[in-house]
């Protein structure tokens, strides 16, 4: 799952979960429409708990 954050002045938005970032691409002239012409994005890709486990427990064997 992917999240479309942005942020507009000191405000910030989260929009999705999307299944694909492309999803959330083809999204993003909607979202920005109803932004300033300043607003900053970025999409994320939300960790599940057991890929984050997962990276923790590698991390520790490293």
């Amino acid at each position: 799952m992917y999240l479309l954050t942005i942020k507009d002045g000191l405000g910030t938005r989260h929009v999705g979960p999307y299944d694909s970032p492309k999803h959330a691409s083809d999204d993003l002239d909607r979202v920005l429409s109803t932004c300033s012409d300043r607003a900053r994005w970025q999409i994320h890709a939300l960790e599940t708990p057991e890929r984050r486990g997962a990276a923790a427990e590698l991390a520790v064997a490293s």
